[in-house]
């Protein structure tokens, strides 16, 4: 069984199974990132999200970090698994995420991200880990700079 990350699910609540992938691409002290317009607020986040029917777990980390940053990423090492339970916005339904997150490098800017409502930006990955949206992010993201940090070896050490 994966470890919980935040909140313990609900009593009474049925949540749907959402497994899903994210990326920490780091480059030169810098992280890409992706800011999601939600109903009142806008979230700094990891870029990924959910795994299609029948889709594997890179392709769709792939596909996703496309879709939200415009960018091609690389170079990735599974840092690990974990579970939260939450309430998504704008599928409006409560999800049990099984999150797999990798730590890659960014590659070219393939055009601007093609899914609604999302925007690249790069942050130093010291200020990220203050305005990333949820703390499992901040979690990963932390793991991520230090692996990063002592280089390709500590990487595969990792993985």
């Amino acid at each position: 069984m994966l470890a919980r990350q935040g909140r313990p699910p609900r009593r009474a609540t049925r949540y749907r199974l959402r497994p899903g992938a994210y990326a920490v691409l780091v480059r030169a002290g810098k992280v890409l990132l992706t800011e999601q317009q939600m109903p009142g607020r806008v979230e700094l986040q990891l870029p990924g999200g959910g795994i299609d029917p029948g889709e594997a777990v890179l392709p769709a980390l792939h596909r996703e970090v496309l879709e939200e940053t415009g960018h091609r990423c690389g170079g990735l090492v599974r840092l690990g698994a974990y579970r939260r339970f939450t309430f998504m916005d704008e599928y409006e339904i409560h999800a049990e995420k099984l999150c797999t997150i990798y730590l890659g490098t960014p590659g070219p800017l393939l055009g601007p991200p093609s899914e609604p409502g999302h925007r690249a930006v790069w942050i130093d990955g010291e200020a990220a880990l203050d305005r990333l949206w949820n703390p499992p992010d901040r979690a990963w993201l932390a793991l991520g700079l230090r692996l990063a940090a002592r280089g390709r070896g500590a990487l595969r050490a990792a993985s």
